[in-house]
């Protein structure tokens, strides 16, 4: 059981993942000792670099939400992954680590022995799908072998299918660079990049926007950040009362607070740029090894965050806009189904943000905005639906918040609700036949969708 724990702890650990991957590609390579050494450094300090930006992020974003709560009298449910899934584990931790376990195995075959390439380096974010499909599939009676391999087998075809469906927008996104999306709000960020596509004709990119030379210093998206959120937090504070402020600042001038904290969360999103670009300098070239050496033509799907500095204006556009389609979604589902889904700052931030810089790739301005607003709609609507299917998680104060999770568990929950287990066995079929059938329509063996496409 210890065995099994370290491992589980091992790939939860996307740092440790992102080194050992790249140190087998450079082994691959068959390159110098100190070369593997560095190599191998180079991404596990990136992503405790990316992790730590994060979490100054997280812990600013707290006493955000709690004064919004406070401010605006908003009461209900707020889908957060980390919580949710810390409360999942009283009842559902062996299960979860199973799951994920047999889900990286599943990964790594379909990479090797399909044209779905992708391999999923976001741990974390495997270990929140493992943690919903065994709520799913249990609160489904599956038990025991069957809920883990059912699950495990899932977990590992979504991560190699996911990255696929949109991987030409992620192209353009990185200008053809062979990166793919391993996070679980990628269906969001696709269907953002495709409205982009419908609505952006002729809009220019978030990136060019023009700003008067006296105004120059925005253009530094670290000083733009704070600004905006610094103004952010004052609305906040003000709404909520310096009394109820003072209980979060220990004491300290709510004001003063407020523009603190909005300082600290310009400065995580600088570690967030700083940690990402550590990463991309060492895993590029080490993960050619593993795609000439170990799974040919294989791609590394990554964290969402790594996309950020590909276009560091449409990351506060796109969170703005989330949020604001998050709060418009709240209002629809509070009237509708009496359930009130708090806008999450966390998932809004870091999924919206996502879905305005792929917006904006293939829509501009217009592409950012829209794409970033349907996103948090998708944000709000997914966890009320979802919340019927969770089992007796469904029952708590938070849920998942990102897109993934929610189409996968609707799907999942009502068809097994629906048709029983016959009707996940035939969702089984279909995966396998979406696994295989490419392989046999062409003889390539590049992975599906990896093509360079054209500046727009």
């Amino acid at each position: 059981m210890q065995i099994l724990y370290f491992f589980k702890d091992l790939i939860s650990e996307p740092a440790i993942l992102m080194g050992l991957i790249a140190m087998v590609g450079l082994i691959a390579l068959k390159s110098p000792g100190h070369k593997i050494f560095t190599g191998t450094m180079g991404p596990i300090l990136g992503y405790l670099m990316l992790s730590a930006g994060a979490n100054v992020i997280v812990q600013s974003l707290d006493p955000l939400s709690k004064m919004i709560e406070k401010g605006f009298h908003i009461k209900g449910i707020v889908p957060n992954n980390e919580a949710i899934t810390s409360v999942a584990q009283e009842i559902l931790g062996v299960e979860t680590m199973s799951i994920l376990i047999v889900g990286l195995l599943f990964n790594l075959i379909i990479a090797r022995f399909t044209r779905y390439k992708y391999i999923f380096l976001t741990g974390h974010h495997s270990f929140f799908m493992a943690c919903l499909l065994s709520a799913v599939l249990g609160a489904l009676d599956f038990k025991g072998v069957w809920l883990v391999l059912i699950g495990g087998f899932i977990l590992g075809a979504w991560s190699s299918i996911s990255p696929a469906i949109g991987q030409r927008f992620t192209m353009r996104v990185t200008d053809n660079e062979e990166l793919a999306v391993g996070h679980f709000g990628s269906i969001g960020y696709y269907l953002a990049a495709f409205i982009g596509s419908i609505v952006g004709k002729g809009s220019p990119s978030t990136e060019d926007i023009e700003v008067n030379e006296k105004w120059s210093f925005l253009r530094n998206t670290t000083i733009s950040t704070a600004l905006t959120m610094i103004i952010i937090y004052l609305i906040a504070s003000i709404a909520a009362g310096s009394d109820y402020v003072a209980t979060l600042s220990d004491g300290k001038s709510p004001y003063l607070f407020a523009i603190l904290t909005g300082l600290k969360f310009a400065v995580g999103v600088a570690i967030v740029y700083a940690g990402v670009r550590m990463i991309l300098a060492d895993l590029i070239p080490a993960f050619q090894g593993i795609a000439t050496k170990v799974i040919p033509n294989s791609v590394p799907a990554v964290d969402c965050a790594v996309f950020f500095t590909f276009a560091q204006t449409a990351v506060i556009i796109g969170f703005l806009s989330s949020f604001v389609g998050g709060l418009v979604g709240m209002a629809i589902v509070g009237v509708t189904a009496g359930i009130f889904i708090i806008p999450g700052l966390v998932p809004h931030f870091f999924t919206g943000a996502t879905a305005g810089i792929f917006g904006n790739a293939t829509g501009g301005r217009r592409g950012a905005i829209i794409g970033a607003f349907v996103n948090g709609l998708l944000v709000t609507f997914l966890p009320a639906m979802l919340l019927p299917v969770l089992g007796d998680l469904g029952f708590k104060n938070t849920t998942f918040g990102d897109v993934d999770f929610g189409i996968l568990g609707v799907i999942l929950g009502n068809v097994g609700h629906w048709f029983g287990h016959i009707g996940i066995y035939i969702i089984l079929l279909i995966i396998i036949a979406i696994l295989v059938i490419p392989s046999f329509l062409s003889n390539s063996k590049t992975a599906i969708n990896n093509v360079e496409v054209e500046e727009q």
